[in-house]
C-alpha cells in the first residue's frame, strides 16, 4: 500500500473508528519509527514540519487524527468527543492499532511513542497499557499534576453531564483552561498567544477550522481520566525501568504551570524506579514547543536524544 507523502489515508481500528493517518517515509535506510500523538483541539497535519525533520534523519513518522478530531470518524464518536462512554480506552486502542500497522509495515524497527500536550497523556497511558511496545517515549508539554483543582473540575463536569448531557461542549472547562491560559499572557494579540511567541504560527492556528474548538463534557472527563491514571505510581511502575523517556516543557507555558508539571512528572517517574528520564524546561517557551521560535533547537535536541537511545543501522 502506498500513499502520498504525509497526506491522510484511512485505516480501520478494531474500535470501529476510521482513523485518518499520515506517513512521512524515512530518507534512506530507516533507523526507527516515530509515532506522533497530537494535542487537544488540533490535528496531525500540523506536525508535517516535524515529520519532515525526522524523516531526513532516517525515521519513518506516523501521525493520526485522534477520534473526535480532524478527519477521523467513529460510529460511537462525534466531533469534539472520543466516544459516548469509555473514550479514553478507545483512544488507546486506536493508538495500538496504528502501532500494529507499523509493526506489519516495518518489522524489526523500534518505535518511539511521541505525544504533545493531550497527546502526551495518550502516549504515556498507551505505554503503561502496553509496556513492551515502545522503544522510547517522548512526552512534551503535558500536565499530569491536576491535583485538587482537577478533582474540582471533574465534579463540575459531572454536574454538567447531569443537567445537559455529555455530548455537548463544556462551558466550564474552557474557562478553567484555555481562557485562563489566554489571560496569563500580558498584552496578548489573540486568545491563543499562550501557544507560541511566533505570531505566524498563532495566526495559522486561529485560522484553522480544525483547531481551537470547545471539547465536549465527555472528552474532558476522558482527559482527566488519562491525567490521573498516567501519573499514578502503580501505573508508572508498569513501565520498564530502563525505558528511555524524553520530557520537554516551557518556562512560560501556563498549561503546565510554567513547566512545573513537567518536572513533577519526571520526579514521579524517578521515584517509581525509572532510570533513563531526560527532562528540560526551555526558557521563554510557551505551550507548543514545535511551533515556537526556538523550535529548531528543540528538534535538534530531540534528534540528539534519539541518536543516543536508538541503535545505529547495521
Amino acid at each position: 500500500m502506498t500513499e502520498p507523502i504525509f497526506s491522510p489515508f484511512t485505516i480501520e481500528s478494531p474500535t470501529g473508528a476510521k482513523l485518518a493517518l499520515r506517513h512521512m517515509p524515512a530518507h534512506g535506510q530507516a533507523r526507527a519509527v516515530v509515532q506522533i500523538n497530537h494535542g487537544l483541539a488540533e490535528h496531525a497535519a500540523r506536525y508535517e514540519r516535524f515529520a519532515d525533520f525526522l524523516a531526513a534523519r532516517g525515521y519513518h513518522v506516523y501521525a493520526h487524527d485522534h477520534r473526535g478530531h480532524g478527519a477521523t470518524r467513529a460510529p460511537n464518536s462525534i466531533p469534539g468527543a472520543f466516544a459516548g462512554s469509555g473514550g479514553a480506552d478507545d483512544v488507546i486502542a486506536d493508538v495500538a492499532a496504528i502501532h500494529a500497522l507499523i509493526g506489519e509495515r516495518h518489522p524489526g524497527l523500534p518505535v518511539i511513542t511521541f505525544g504533545h500536550s493531550m497527546g502526551g497523556l495518550v502516549a504515556l497511558n498507551f505505554a503503561q497499557a502496553h509496556p513492551q511496545a515502545s522503544a522510547a517515549v517522548a512526552i512534551w508539554n503535558s500536565n499530569f499534576n491536576a491535583g485538587l483543582l482537577g478533582r474540582a473540575g471533574q465534579a463540575l463536569l459531572a454536574i454538567e453531564a447531569f443537567f445537559k448531557g455529555s455530548d455537548t461542549p463544556s462551558t466550564i472547562l474552557p474557562k478553567l483552561t484555555f481562557q485562563t491560559w489566554a489571560n496569563a499572557m500580558k498584552d496578548r494579540r489573540t486568545d491563543f498567544d499562550w501557544l507560541s511567541r511566533d505570531e505566524a504560527e498563532v495566526d495559522a492556528y486561529v485560522a484553522d477550522p480544525l483547531c481551537g474548538w470547545d471539547a465536549t463534557v465527555s472528552m474532558w472527563r476522558d482527559i482527566f481520566d488519562m491525567i490521573y491514571a498516567g501519573g499514578r505510581a502503580d501505573n508508572l511502575a508498569r513501565l520498564p525501568k530502563s525505558l528511555p523517556i524524553h520530557l520537554i516543557g516551557g518556562s512560560e507555558d501556563p498549561a503546565t504551570d510554567k513547566g512545573e508539571a513537567v518536572t513533577w512528572l519526571a520526579s514521579q517517574m524517578k521515584k517509581s524506579g525509572l532510570v533513563n528520564v531526560s527532562v528540560k524546561v526551555l526558557p521563554g517557551t510557551r505551550h507548543e514547543t514545535l511551533n515556537e521560535i526556538n523550535r529548531n533547537d528543540a528538534m535538534a535536541d530531540f534528534a540528539g536524544w534519539l541518536d543516543q537511545v536508538i541503535a545505529p543501522p547495521a
